[in-house]
Formats: C-alpha cells, structure tokens, sequence
C-alpha cells in the first residue's frame, strides 16, 4: 500500500516538471518468487526508481530495457524472467527463486497506461475498491493490443480501451467476479483468430485504522500504522491530547466522549479499531459501541483478567456480547513476540491487524507448510468467445 502510494505521488510531482516515466508491473507468476501479479516499479528519467517488482535481482535490467520507452517512444513489452533454468546463471540476475516472472514495461507517456496510477489514486483518495484488466499476452490474428486496459469502479463505472468488443465485455464480467471477492488473479481467453491473457487486479483502498486513546504508547502505533500506508484516526476526549502537534502523522484526529462516538463516525466492515485509553469506563462504553458494530478486528488492550471483567460488567448492564461478536475482539491484543516498549508493543498490534486482514495466523513461516503466498495468480480454463 505504501508502496503504490509513493509511486503515485512521484509520479504527480513528474508531471509537475515534464519529467519522462516509465512503469514496470508484474503481470503473471509461477513458482517460487518474491513479488506477485500487481507488484509495481516507477522509472524516472533521471534514474530514480520507485517500488520494487523483485527482491533487487530484476530491477537494474528493467530499468534499462526501460530507457528506449522513455526516450525514444516505443510499444509496451513484456519481458519473462525463468529462473526455473540454467540460463538464470548465464543472465546473471542469480534469483536463485525457482520462478517465473512476467514483467509489463510501459511508458507513462501514454494517456490510457498514466490512467492506471489515476485510478489507483482515485481509489485511494475515495475509499473504494476498484479492478484493473490488463492485457499482457495476445497471439493470433487481433486487433487487440498488450496493455489494453479495462477500469472498474465499485459504483459500477467502466472505462475501456479493449478494442475487441466481445473480449471487453467478457473481461468486463470477470472484472466484476474479482472486485466482489477480493481476489486477483489472471485469465486466459480464446478468441476467434488467437488468445489473449489478462490481469485481473483488485485495488484496494487503504486500511482504516480506528485509535482510541491518545496517549504515549499510541504514538508508534499511529506510526508503524501510517509506515504500511494505512488511513489512521485517533479518538479521545482530552483537548491537550488529540493535537496535530501530537500525532503530525495520523489523517484525523477527532476529539469526542466516547458516548458520542457515532455522531463523528461511520463504522464499516473494512475498518478495524484498537482501544487503548487506559480508561475503564471509557473502554466499557468503546465495547459496548465496538462489539455492535461490523468491524473486523477489534483490539483491546490490557491482560485477560481486564478483559473479563470488562465483558462481565457488559453482561450485567444487559448487554450480552454473542460469540461471533467476541470473535472479533482481540484481548490481549497484539502477537505474542516478547514485546516490552511502546514501539515494540506497536510491532506486535499492527503486525497482528496485518495477519487478521490477510486471513493468516501470525506464526513463524518456518512453520507453514503451504506456499507463503496465496496462489491468486492461477490461470481461469480458457473462454471461447
């Protein structure tokens, strides 16, 4: 996330100066690698480069192969790096990966491949998922062209430049199928006189992070928050407490009673909340709102015997908290990493959100036994159209 939004705002300020820029994207893998389909690295013709699309082995040849793009125009391309191979050791780049990495070059001075970090950023700034259909594979007789894109909003908005209208349409519904389950993948479609192959890629917006209390172990959490390019708000009720001065880096800051939390906010299911006012009844009253509300992580800290009374105090108010509300209350909150200081404590409650948003467990990969990376990448059966 932070990544996608460094390349954007580079990428404005390029603009800004006339400066020439070039995109590298990952496009399809297969094997063992370190980035997946959607991995993004911007190129600056004054040789800066923005993201990474490799562990550091890919990059100084994109870079190169971007340079005829930027200055003397050209077609966008898509180069595949097979380490599976020896000729990984005549290359050179020595991955040592045992993967295949397909890689989209274009030049940014194109309008329709610019448009992408556009609706990335539009994405970003309104809070809304999107999808990115991105060819990258034609063979055959087609009019259809590599780097043909197809937007979609989550309001149903759709811009298109696939020039096959039946491929656009069929795109346009698979587009619609990952931007409701969440999950990016690549397909594979016949057409009458060839084959194309396409990225489907789901935006998401930054993370919100709800924090309550503003006190000084809430400082690095706002800031390990903000490092992974999540949208991050503290709440509290003391006025010398909730200052720009204070947490220059959260995006708001909003001074309220805990009583009176849903006249300043809406609470949705892709928001998760830490609560750490160091406040009883404070906390009893956040819980009461919290436990009804549909967010997914819910964090509470303090040790378990804080926590149980707190849910019985709830219990003999009237308020019965049922188990999958309970599901979503983390207490003691944060993995269990042998955290002591308030950075390290910060560590243990982001990285915790992290692995809960993600579906994983937080234990140590030495202990997984199924591929670090979920296989969003597989390929669809081909579609006749």
């Amino acid at each position: 996330m932070k990544e996608l939004q460094n390349i954007i705002e580079t990428f404005k300020q390029s603009k800004l100066t006339d400066r020439r820029t070039a995109l590298a994207t990952v496009v399809k893998t297969s094997g063992s690698v370190y980035r997946r389909p959607g991995a993004r690295m911007l190129i600056t013709d004054d040789g800066q480069t923005i993201g990474a699309i490799s562990g550091g082995c890919l990059e100084s040849n994109v870079f190169e192969r971007s340079q005829p793009l930027m200055f003397y125009s050209g077609e966008p391309l898509v180069v595949q790096y097979d380490t599976t191979s020896s000729d990984d050791i005549v290359w050179g780049f020595g991955l040592g990966c045992n993967g295949v990495v397909n890689v989209l070059i274009e030049s940014l001075a194109d309008a329709f491949a610019s448009n992408q970090l556009e609706f990335i950023a539009e994405c970003f700034l309104q809070y809304q998922s999107g999808a990115i259909a991105t060819i990258f594979d034609v063979k055959g007789e087609t009019q259809v062209k590599v780097a043909s894109r197809l937007f979609l909003k989550q309001d149903g908005a759709v811009t298109n430049n696939i020039k096959d209208r039946e491929l656009a349409q069929k795109v346009l519904q698979d587009a619609r199928e990952v931007l409701t389950n969440g999950r990016s993948r690549v397909a594979s479609y016949s057409l009458v006189n060839g084959r194309v192959e396409v990225l489907l890629e789901v935006i998401q917006p930054p993370l919100p992070l709800l924090v309550f209390g503003a006190g000084y172990d809430a400082i690095p959490v706002v800031n390990c928050a903000k490092q992974l390019g999540w949208h991050v708000t503290v709440i509290d009720n003391r006025p010398g407490y909730t200052t720009r001065d204070r947490f220059p880096n959260a995006d708001d800051i909003i001074f309220c009673d805990p009583e009176n939390l849903k006249a300043h906010l809406s609470f949705n299911s892709h928001m998760v909340a830490v609560v750490m006012t160091h406040k009883y009844l404070h906390d009893l009253e956040l819980l009461r709102t919290l436990l009804l509300s549909p967010l997914k992580y819910i964090g509470l800290l303090g040790p378990k015997t804080r926590r149980e009374r707190l849910l019985q105090d709830l219990q003999a108010s009237g308020f019965m908290p049922t188990p999958d509300q309970l599901l979503h209350l983390y207490s003691p909150v944060g993995l269990d990493i042998g955290a002591n200081t308030p950075e390290e404590i910060a560590l243990s409650i982001v990285a915790e959100i992290q692995a809960v948003v993600a579906c994983h467990s937080g234990s140590s990969l030495r202990e997984r036994t199924k591929p670090i990376h979920s296989q969003h990448d597989e390929l669809t059966p081909l579609v006749s159209i």
